[in-house]
């Protein structure tokens, strides 16, 4: 079985760098080097940065496979977990692109979304 890391990487390739819920790009080794490109701080560069996203909980059986893990920003991903009751993916993907359309969602402007 392949490690999280190459499963998160993959899930990073096949998005494109995007985030699986509020699809602004992603970084997965350097905060300094995705702030400087964008124009932001490294403080806000944090948020970007790529984490592996279960869509089926371990806690429901969900597994370190492939099609179960998406690549999300760390902002999406631990948002979506500090809610009293997370939402299934799609729902709060739903979601996060509405509060991404009203301008709202991530304190930094990306120079490239």
């Amino acid at each position: 079985m392949a490690s999280i890391q190459k499963i998160r990487k993959s899930a990073f390739i096949r998005q494109k760098g995007k985030c699986y819920y509020c699809n602004f790009s992603m970084w997965q080794d350097s905060a300094e080097s995705f702030a400087k490109r964008h124009g932001i701080t490294v403080k806000q560069a944090r948020h970007f940065q790529c984490t592996a996203e279960h869509l089926v909980a371990r806690q429901d059986g969900g597994r370190d496979i492939g099609w179960n893990i998406a690549a999300a920003c760390i902002r999406c991903n631990r948002l979506r977990h500090q809610r009293k009751v997370p939402m299934e993916p799609e729902q709060y993907q739903s979601y996060v692109q509405k509060r991404v359309e009203k301008g709202g969602w991530h304190v930094a402007r990306l120079a490239s979304r």
